[in-house]
């Protein structure tokens, strides 16, 4: 049974076949074969591989990728990430291997795709000020799009009939508040004249009035000028 190097193993390998998409390298000690991608040839762009590499030449490589397709398995090389001159690995860590298999995963854009939760919560997010969840599970990016509930037609009835309401009564309770206003109006114009009134009146009988003491003293005794005159009366009458 061949034995396949472990993943992320680097070894030296043979250019067998060159194509427009990569070149195949022979692995050492088994008859399979890997591809490298032009994509992993070198770290600038590649758009013929035949300009990097000839068939039988010696390349450093990196295990990078085993996959079995219609019971096969492929196995995937890279040279980029191997000094050709010694045959260090240059990306330890694989750091850019996840960058170029992210850069593979294709987009898709899920904005004019309605989201559906399995439960509505009467909650607003703290993070992005929508309704429906909690933060914690917010999934909005700083920046980017934000994503609201969308309401249920039976459910913008009764918003609309709610607020049709709301402006009902808040009108009448304006009109109310207008004639509350206008009878304390009223009232305060009407005391006002009433007080004016009763200031009026009690002026003129101060005028109106005199004192007693210089009113004419009236007797019942008739005094000595009318007693005079009723003598004189007397004696103007003719003898018989």
């Amino acid at each position: 049974m061949e034995v396949l190097p472990e993943l992320y193993a680097i070894f030296q390998g043979e250019v067998a076949t060159v194509t427009e998409y990569g070149a195949f390298i022979k692995i050492p000690g088994c008859r399979k074969q890997g591809l490298v991608h032009k994509t992993h040839m070198s770290s600038c762009r590649v758009d013929k591989p035949s300009e990097i590499v000839d068939v039988g030449d010696k390349v450093w490589v990196k295990l990078i990728g085993k996959e079995m397709k219609d019971d096969k398995l492929k196995l995937s090389l890279s040279m980029k990430v191997v000094n050709q001159g010694t045959g260090k690995d240059l990306d330890p860590n694989n750091v850019s291997l996840d960058q170029d298999e992210r850069k593979k995963r294709t987009f898709r854009d899920y904005t004019s795709q309605k989201i559906t939760l399995e439960a509505v919560l009467n909650t607003v997010c703290k993070k992005c000020g929508c309704k429906g969840h909690f933060a914690k599970e917010c999934f909005v990016q700083p920046g980017g799009t934000k994503y609201s509930l969308i309401p249920e037609e039976e459910e913008e009835e009764v918003a609309a009939a709610g607020y049709e309401r709301e402006k009902k009564t808040s009108l009448a309770d304006d009109s109310s508040k207008k004639r509350k206003k206008e009878k304390k109006k009223k009232k305060k114009h009407k005391n006002k004249q009433s007080s004016e009134s009763d200031s009026d009146s009690s002026d003129s009988e101060s005028d109106g009035a005199q004192p007693a003491s210089k009113r004419p003293k009236h007797s019942g005794k008739p005094s000595k000028a009318q007693k005079k005159k009723k003598k004189k009366k007397h004696k103007k009458k003719p003898r018989d």
